[in-house]
């Protein structure tokens, strides 16, 4: 069988409810999260240095599970909250 790169790039409408069957939800990712995000989910009142790298895990369905201030960190969380973590860039 011959595939072209267009074969490859077809893409698939999810919903959030999809996105959260996913693994039978136990599914999350993890990203690197900018500073005002991280103030954003947690509010206003919280103190972050603007140089802090953070990582924020997700359930798949993209509600926000915890920060982290390292990728090993939010791994960590993620087998705390039994979820299997990707990375996603």
């Amino acid at each position: 069988m011959d595939l072209k790169k267009t074969d490859l790039k077809k893409s698939v409408d999810l919903t959030p409810q999809d996105l959260a069957l996913l693994g039978d939800g136990d599914l999350g990712y993890i990203r690197e999260i900018a500073v005002n995000e991280a103030q954003r989910l947690l509010g206003s009142q919280t103190s972050v240095s603007p140089k802090s790298k953070l990582f924020c895990l997700y359930n798949a369905d993209g509600t926000p599970v915890s920060i982290s201030g390292s990728r090993e960190a939010a791994l960590g969380s993620a087998f705390e909250h039994e979820l299997m973590a990707m990375s996603v860039h």
